[in-house]
């Protein structure tokens, strides 16, 4: 009898399947499990199995064709159409027949009664077939299922492509079906079980009989094919002389016809099965290494793994995913020691072990940083920024920006910009504290931190609430290189109302800098970094790739409030995150 393999359950919302290759071919013998074609969905490009060891009897579904879940791909033999070594020199079907019911007749003869032989040749075709259910492949990265519940029981009958069973994988809860109309003869893997993809789940029969009786009907066949095998060779020349005397086949020819074909096989299954079990092993494919899955082929270009160095370990010598895996490491493990870098040398200060007594400078900020954080209340409050807008605008104008200015375009302008807008918002972070008094300077005068070998310097940026981005930036870089030099006039270091320190050009993502008096706030920008962001898209979220920023204000607690500094920075946050700085960028 033929069994039909059909388009499994690939998956939640899977519908449908496009045959994408073709392992086999019509005539090929085939094992339990043996890949034979492959498949590719809208979710998994995988590979299905053969439900039975047999033989191609016909493909149903080209390639490059379309079907629903559960159409029939193609049709299995048990090989029972395959002609016999000795019925090639005899070519009549009428010739052949006879010679395929001897066995029937003397069957009987050769045991005590005859009405054994009716049972003995029965047997297999209702149960002497079982066929093994496996777990199939249910998607990339899937090794294994655990059975949640089995929707039918021992004896019980079920149709082609009917569920046998519920299985839960870490990516999809489906149903397994059937391969073959017949009877559930044994459960193999119990519910909350896990197994392997290929194990074993449950085995059917072909026909309604117990599965007890297919193991009479082995031994009543094992004779009955013990005496066939040289009478098949004998009577080649002597064909008509053993069909004369038996002229009671005819009888038995009508019912019994089809059932000594199936059997005949079975009995010489065992002689053909060594060599079709090496055909699978001695098949290479076109590239020179034996078939593997898609999910295995995709596995090995990523890891960089050339298949034909990889010895499979798998059923027929197939190539498996753990021998993808242990082929890619086994470079890495012998390459390890020579490709590690040697450490970069270590730069040796000449001050260490030595006593230096501090610079001027240095005292005065130790003593400015001391009385800041002794006679006032400090805290800070951080906010994160999308800047992606503002990064995008600013690598579309700054080759323009340079080109016109002199001056790179760095994120510090915009910074410096949003917060002296911000400022002028909420004079309070802008103010200074004059004994019990608040002044609310008219102008908004940015103190620019600057890193130099004597120590921390800040220059002011005056007026920067009036200014656009190309001043900003190019007032910016002229402070700091003047600063750095020491030809900076003294004037320009005092006067500032508000700090803005860049902590980020140093790969910082954020600090909590200290307010110096007489100022009220400082604000430390961090380092731009990109990584994965939620964002809205059509309303609904979805991740991408985002450019961010952390802004953290230090203020004086006494006369700036925690609600002032989370206003000053939403303001400055929307203001970035807008990035509508075309009408006052200047260049």
């Amino acid at each position: 009898m033929s069994t039909s393999v059909v388009l499994p359950a690939l998956g939640e919302s899977v519908t449908e399947g496009t045959v994408t290759r073709w392992l086999k071919k019509v005539g090929d013998s085939v094992q339990a499990d043996e890949g034979l074609l492959e498949i590719s969905t809208d979710k998994v490009d995988t590979e299905i199995p053969s439900p039975v060891s047999g033989v191609i009897e016909e493909i149903l579904v080209d390639e490059d064709e379309t079907v629903e879940i559960g159409a029939v791909l193609a049709k299995i033999g048990d090989g029972s159409s395959t002609p016999t070594e000795s019925a090639p020199a005899e070519e009549s079907a009428p010739a052949e027949e006879p010679a395929a019911e001897e066995p029937a007749a003397e069957a009987p003869a050769q045991e005590e009664a005859p009405a054994e032989s009716a049972p003995a040749s029965s047997a297999p075709a209702s149960s002497g077939d079982a066929k093994d259910v496996v777990l199939p492949e249910l998607g990339e990265s899937v090794t294994e299922g655990t059975v949640t519940r089995w929707l039918k029981q021992v004896g019980d009958d079920v149709a082609v492509d009917e569920p046998l069973l519920e299985i839960s994988t870490d990516k999809v809860d489906t149903e397994i079906p059937s391969p073959i109309a017949g009877t559930l003869t044994e459960i193999l893997v119990q519910e909350d079980e896990t197994v392997e993809v290929g194990a074993v789940l449950a085995r059917v029969g072909s026909g309604a009989a117990a599965p007890a009786e297919a193991a009479p009907a082995a031994p009543a066949e094992e004779k009955a094919a013990a005496p066939e095998a040289p009478k098949a060779e004998e009577p080649k020349a002597e064909a008509p002389k053993a069909e004369e005397p038996k002229a009671e086949e005819p009888k038995a020819e009508a019912p019994k016809a089809e059932e000594p074909k199936a059997e005949e096989p079975k009995a010489e299954e065992p002689k053909a099965e060594a060599p079709k079990a090496e055909e699978p092993q001695a098949a290479p494919a076109e590239d020179g290494v034996t078939y593997v899955t898609p999910l295995v082929r995709k596995l090995a270009q990523q890891h960089g793994v050339d298949l034909s160095t990889v010895t499979g370990s798998g059923v027929g010598g197939r190539i498996r995913k753990e021998d993808v895996l242990k082929a890619a490491e086994a470079p890495k493990a012998d390459s390890a020691p020579a490709a590690t870098p040697a450490p970069a040398a270590v730069e040796v200060s000449p001050l260490r072990g030595t006593t230096q007594p501090m610079s001027r400078l240095r005292k005065v900020l130790a003593s400015r940083a001391v009385e800041s954080m002794q006679q006032t209340a400090q805290l800070t409050t951080v906010v994160e920024v999308d800047v992606t807008k503002l990064a995008n605008y600013r690598d579309s104008v700054k080759a323009s920006f340079l080109e016109k200015t002199g001056d790179k375009l760095s994120f510090l302008p915009f910074f410096a910009l949003a917060a002296a807008e911000a400022l002028k918002t909420f004079p309070i972070i802008n103010s200074t504290v004059d004994g019990d008094q608040i002044v609310y300077p008219a102008s908004e005068n940015i103190s620019i931190a600057v890193d130099t070998e004597r120590g921390l310097l800040t220059p002011v940026l005056r007026d920067a609430g009036d200014k656009n981005i190309a001043q900003i930036a190019h007032e910016i870089a002229d402070l700091a290189g003047r600063t750095r030099n020491n030809k900076l006039k003294p004037d320009e270091l005092a006067g500032g109302t508000f700090t803005l320190t860049n902590t980020g050009s140093r790969g910082a993502l954020f600090d909590t800098p200290v307010v110096f008096l007489p100022q009220s706030a400082i604000l430390g920008t961090g380092v731009v970094v990109k990584r994965p962001g939620v964002v809205s898209v059509d309303g609904k979220d979805a991740i991408s790739v985002r450019s961010y920023v952390y802004l953290a204000l230090s203020y004086d607690h006494r006369v700036v409030d925690g609600a002032d500094a989370a206003r000053f920075l939403s303001t400055m946050k929307a203001r970035l995150e807008a990035a509508q700085f075309e009408g006052q960028l200047g260049a």
